[in-house]
């Protein structure tokens, strides 16, 4: 049965780019069309944003506080921004990358897919997300198409590891079950790692077989909503390397070191 959908403008445009916010590494569930409208699926509910003059539309079968979280609007990145302080590439980088949000994302949709991550590039992994989903989770009808919800952690656990092949995820397969086992059996409590702090996060996420620092700061970030987290892949360590000092400590970004890690990183990908 298809749900009942809304259409509403979720914010102006300059609060929210969505190719920045959706392209920048963070997310892998949403994709654009040929006219740079986006659809995807987050938390179960289904939605199509698109800009249209000064704001951003959204048609979906949720509600707007749903997305306002989703997309953390209620804090004020732009001022957040102007107070950070890492010399002129740094300024460049936020500059460039203004309008990226950092997406509040279901706890266990990140663990998993930033295991799925690790080692990757984001049509791979995209790739490996939209199979574990078509196979394993729940249908959703909407605007006259099948889309699927992100199969919850206990879906996963009570599968036979043979039954993730069909993802063609490798080695990554066993790191996959022995997370959703942990969830599910409570021994790994997510939402307990929201309201705990960064550092308590991040060390019971690096005790899982298979998440190592780069992996557990990518979910302490986007799916624990610890903003002071900093995750190092290569086009970070490359940014870092070239335009910083060698003493360089992201700490000193604060407790938003995350939105300027995503500055970097864009500004870094898009720009080589």
């Amino acid at each position: 049965m298809e749900r009942e959908t809304n259409r509403f403008i979720l914010c102006s445009a300059d609060k929210l780019d969505l190719v920045k916010t959706f392209e920048c590494g963070q997310c892998f569930r949403w994709n654009a069309d040929e006219n740079c409208i986006y659809y995807g699926v987050a938390s179960g509910h289904a939605a199509k944003l698109w800009r249209y003059g000064e704001d951003i539309l959204i048609d979906t079968d949720a509600s707007p506080e749903f997305w306002h979280d989703y997309f953390d609007l209620d804090t004020d990145y732009a001022a957040i921004s102007l107070a950070f302080q890492g010399g002129d590439y740094l300024g460049e980088a936020v500059k460039y990358g203004m309008g990226i949000r950092i997406l509040r994302q279901d706890p266990w949709e990140a663990l998993c897919s930033f295991i799925i991550s690790q080692c990757n590039n984001i049509k791979r992994i995209k790739g490996i997300v939209k199979r574990l989903c078509e196979s394993f989770g729940e249908p959703i009808e909407f605007e006259g198409k099948r889309y699927f919800a992100f199969p919850d952690a206990a879906a996963v656990a009570a599968l036979d590891e043979d039954a993730l092949s069909c993802l063609r995820c490798g080695y990554r397969a066993p790191y996959i079950m022995t997370a959703a086992k942990a969830v599910a059996s409570g021994e790994l409590i997510l939402d307990e790692l929201i309201r705990t702090d960064y550092v308590s996060a991040k060390r019971a996420l690096l005790s899982l077989n298979g998440i190592g620092e780069k992996v557990a700061n990518c979910v302490v970030l986007f799916g624990l909503r610890h903003m002071e987290a900093f995750p190092i892949d290569v086009w970070i360590k490359r940014a870092l390397k070239e335009h910083f000092p060698p003493d360089f400590d992201p700490a000193v970004l604060g407790a938003y070191a995350g939105l300027a890690q995503q500055y970097i990183f864009y500004y870094a990908r898009e720009s080589s």
